[in-house]
């Protein structure tokens, strides 16, 4: 099982290589054709949501820095920081379902399916988060009080 969860963990970086390939679109109707810019950046949030899908596959158990397990360890804190992304999955599954259904504007239709991706990669992420919340709660020591071995 250890396997399975570094193999995963491993191909979690592949998240670096597809947010920079959506910041490639990001910048290619600067220096390009300025006319294709919402089909650009439609095409980066395609790639930025299947980054944030990519980073969800990381070894839970563990926070990136200091400053999230403050957060993630914090009831309140984890609580609000969880509230946020459930509003960010909301915000861009309903407003990418509007463009792609709904609207007529060329710039909405354009997006839609980018922020549809989006909202999709933030539900792996909210999954995640909640699931570093649980476990460094369960693991932490009240604040004050040395943990086991000091």
């Amino acid at each position: 099982m250890k396997d399975t969860k570094k193999l995963f963990h491993w191909i979690s970086y592949l998240q670096y290589p597809l947010m920079l390939v959506g910041l490639f679109f990001c910048f290619k109707p600067i220096f390009g054709d300025i006319n294709s810019l919402w089909i650009e950046y439609n095409k980066a949030l395609v790639f930025m949501g299947l980054g944030i899908s990519m980073s969800t596959l990381q070894d839970t158990t563990t926070t990136q820095n200091t400053f999230s397990k403050r957060i993630y360890q914090n009831p309140r804190h984890a609580r609000l920081f969880l509230i946020i992304i459930f509003l960010q999955v909301v915000f861009f599954t309903v407003s990418g379902l509007y463009g792609l259904f709904l609207s007529d504007q060329s710039p909405m239709k354009d997006l839609s399916l980018g922020l549809i991706s989006i909202g999709i990669g933030m539900i792996g992420m909210l999954k995640a988060a909640g699931e570093m919340a649980v476990y460094q709660q369960a693991n932490s020591t009240p604040e004050g009080m040395p943990e086991a071995g000091d």
